[in-house]
Order: C-alpha cells, then structure tokens, then sequence
C-alpha cells in the first residue's frame, strides 16, 4: 500500500516574531502525519482509544536541516519502520512542498497500553489492528508532486 504525504501550510501561529517556524511544531507535525497515515491504513485512532488501546510517546527526535517560514507548504512523508506487536517506530521526512528541500526529519517511538497504563500485545488483544500494523510496515510513499 502506498501512503500519500500528509501537507501542511505553515500558520502564522507556528512561528515567531521573524517569521520562522518554532521547532516544537515539528513534533505537532509528525503527530499529524502519524495520525493521517493510521486512517490511511485503516486504524481510526479515536474508535482505537474507545476500544481501550492508547499509544503514547515513548521517545522522540527532530533534525533541522533547513528553515520553515510563516506560509509554506510542506509534506510530511511517514514511514513505519518498526512493530513488534507491543511498540512501533515511525520515521518522518519534511519537504517544502515547491522546492522538494528536505526541512527536518526525525522518528518516534511509541507502545501500546491499556487505559490503566499497562502494556497491551496487539497480537493477543486486537489481531484486527495487529495485522494491519505487521502489513503497513516499511510501507511506499507515494511521490511527492
């Protein structure tokens, strides 16, 4: 399965008095991009957490590489790159969207637990979601236009 780039358009609200994206916007965007790229795959995460699975953040990284200003566009390509069935890793590249200049990168780790904070097997809980995690892993972007 292909996954399309997750766009954004940069917001005045994301930068600061120069016009310049403040960095903690970046990790806002690879929560976006992940979320975008989990209904891609057909895991709605809201009706996720109803049925009692959460996925929180276990660790996070972001490479700046180059500026980002008040009216871009970029796209967020996601990859998910790792899953055992416990924890999953997503790694995110950021284009401008005209010019394909790489902005930043980075990945976060995640794992599964319960609503009382204890880790959740998708493989024994969900097989539902388990499958589609295991088939979307080292997924294809689609090309960025």
């Amino acid at each position: 399965m292909k996954i399309k780039a997750y766009q954004h358009k940069v917001h005045y609200y994301e930068t600061d008095q120069m016009g310049v994206v403040h960095h903690s916007n970046y990790i806002r965007w690879f929560e976006e991009a992940r979320l975008d790229f989990l209904e891609q795959i057909g895991v709605n995460y809201a009706e996720m957490e109803r049925e009692g699975y959460i996925s929180p953040v276990v660790s996070i990284q972001c490479k700046y590489v180059n500026t980002t200003r008040f009216g871009d566009h970029v796209y967020i390509c996601t990859k998910l790159t790792k899953f055992n069935g416990i924890k999953y890793t997503v790694n995110y590249q950021i284009f401008d969207a005209k010019t394909k200049e790489i902005k930043a990168y980075g990945e976060s780790s995640h794992c599964f637990i319960n609503k009382d904070g204890k880790l959740v097997s998708l493989k024994k809980g969900n097989k539902k979601y388990y499958d589609i995690l295991v088939a979307a892993v080292d997924n294809e972007i689609e090309e960025i236009a």
